[in-house]
C-alpha cells in the first residue's frame, strides 16, 4: 500500500522543536530563551482589540460567510496602498485575501501545478513552502544560494525544465533574513517572463525591511500580472497571527482559479481578522513604524553582540526582518546541536537541516535565530550562552 502524501513529508519544524522542551522545566535564573518561531507573541495593540470587539458586537454580518476573495473594502485598501508604495498600477481586482500567507502560497501552487510539476525554491527554503509542494505531488527543485545567501539567476535558469511552473522567492528572507536587492528581483522577473513561468514573491516581512522606499520595481512593469504573484501577511504587521489574514496580488484570471481552492478549503477568510487588518492599515501606520524601529534595534543588537560568537568560530550568514542565520563551528550536525542547546544553554532554536534538502551538508552547519520576541538585553544573554556552549564529549 502506498503512503499518503502527508506521511511522506516531514513534521512541522516549529511543532517538532516544541517537543524538545515538552515536560522540561527551566530555573528562574536561567529561563528558556525561545528563538524558534517567527511570530509575535503579544496581542494586537489595545485600540485594534477594541475595534475587533466593536465589530464582533455590532456588525452581525462579520459572523457570516463573506466573499471568498475577501472584503471589498480591504481589497481596495490593499490595492491603493500597494500602488502608492510600489509605484505600479494595482486594482482591487488584483487582490485576493486568504486565511494567512501560508494559505496564499497553497492557493497559488494549486492554481499553477499538476502532479510531477516543479517549483524552484532557493535554499535554505521556508519549510512550509517545501511541505506544501510535497503534499501536492509537486517537486521542489532546490536552488543553492551564495555565501551572501542570495540566489543566482544563471543557476536558476539551468534548473528550468518543461515541468517548471514557478520560482518562489521570499524577501526579506525566511530563514536567512537577507533583503533581496531590487535589481536581483528584476532579473528573476525577466527570467520568469522569458520562460513563461510565474515568479512568486513572498513579502510577509516587508514591513520590517531596513531599506526606505519600495524594495523593488516589479509592479512598475505594465504587464506585471502576467508573471508576478505577490504574497503578504497581516499577521506580523498587526499581531494578527490567530486571526489568519493574508493576501495575494495577481492577475484577476489567476485569482479566479485560486478562488476555487479557497472556496473549497475555508470558503472565506476570517471576517474579524479582515476588519482588523483594514482598521490597522487605516489607523496604525505610526504604530507600525515604531514596531519596525524596534525590530531594527534588535537587528542592531545582533550585530553588536556578534563578535562574542565570532571569537568562538561562529559566522553570521544573514540578518534581517525577524532572523539571524548563523554557521556554527562544531563537528556535529545542527539538528543534534539544536537539541543539545535546549539542555546545555536553555535555548530553543531551529537547525539548518530543517531548511535544506535531506542530507544537505550545508544545512548541518547552520542554525536560525528568530529574534522578534527577544529584547536587546535578552539577545546579549542569548549570545553569551551560545558562546559558552561546548558540545558533549
Amino acid at each position: 500500500m502506498s503512503k499518503s502524501r502527508t506521511s511522506q513529508t516531514f513534521r512541522p519544524p516549529v511543532m517538532e522543536a516544541a517537543r524538545w522542551v515538552s515536560g522540561k522545566s527551566f530555573p528562574a535564573d536561567k529561563p528558556l530563551i525561545i528563538v524558534s518561531q517567527a511570530a509575535p507573541v503579544d496581542p494586537p495593540p489595545e485600540p485594534l482589540r477594541e475595534h475587533i470587539a466593536e465589530v464582533a458586537l455590532n456588525r452581525p454580518e462579520a459572523h457570516l460567510y463573506g466573499p471568498v476573495l475577501g472584503l471589498p473594502a480591504l481589497r481596495t485598501e490593499v490595492a491603493q496602498q500597494w500602488s502608492q508604495a510600489y509605484g505600479g498600477s494595482i486594482t482591487d481586482q488584483n487582490v485576493g485575501l486568504t486565511s494567512g500567507c501560508n494559505q496564499a502560497f497553497a492557493a497559488v501552487v494549486s492554481s499553477l501545478t499538476n502532479d510531477g510539476d516543479e517549483v524552484i525554491l532557493p535554499t535554505p527554503w521556508y519549510f512550509n513552502h517545501k511541505m506544501w509542494l510535497d503534499m501536492q505531488g509537486v517537486i521542489a527543485v532546490p536552488l543553492d544560494t551564495s555565501a551572501e545567501m542570495l540566489p543566482d539567476v544563471t543557476q536558476a535558469e539551468a534548473l528550468i525544465t518543461e515541468r517548471t511552473k514557478a520560482i518562489a522567492l521570499v524577501t526579506p528572507n525566511n530563514p536567512a533574513g537577507v533583503e533581496y536587492p531590487g535589481e536581483l528581483l528584476s532579473a528573476f522577473y525577466d527570467l520568469a517572463k522569458r520562460h513563461g513561468i510565474a515568479l512568486i514573491v513572498d513579502e510577509t516581512y516587508r514591513d520590517f525591511d531596513s531599506r526606505s522606499g519600495a524594495p523593488h520595481r516589479l509592479f512598475e512593469n505594465s504587464d506585471w500580472s502576467g508573471t508576478l504573484i505577490h504574497l503578504y501577511s497581516f499577521s506580523k504587521a498587526y499581531r494578527l497571527t490567530g486571526h489568519r489574514v493574508g493576501a495575494i496580488i495577481a492577475a484577476p484570471e489567476r485569482l479566479d482559479e485560486m478562488e476555487k481552492f479557497l472556496d473549497t478549503v475555508t470558503i472565506c477568510p476570517n471576517q474579524l481578522g479582515q476588519h482588523a487588518a483594514l482598521w490597522g492599515m487605516q489607523n496604525l501606520s505610526q504604530w507600525l513604524a515604531g514596531e519596525r524601529e524596534e525590530i531594527l534595534a534588535r537587528r542592531a543588537a545582533i550585530e553588536a553582540n556578534m563578535p562574542v560568537l565570532e571569537a568562538k568560530g561562529w559566522r553570521l550568514l544573514g540578518l534581517g526582518a525577524y532572523f539571524a542565520y548563523l554557521q556554527h563551528p562544531f563537528d556535529i550536525p545542527s539538528d543534534a546541536l539544536a537539541q543539545e542547546l535546549v539542555d546545555a544553554a536553555h535555548v530553543l532554536a531551529l537547525p539548518g537541516t530543517m531548511f535544506h534538502p535531506e542530507g544537505s551538508e550545508r544545512g548541518k552547519q547552520e542554525i536560525r535565530l528568530a529574534f522578534a520576541n527577544v529584547t536587546a538585553d535578552q539577545i546579549k544573554v542569548l549570545f553569551d550562552r551560545l558562546a559558552s556552549y561546548r558540545p558533549k564529549p
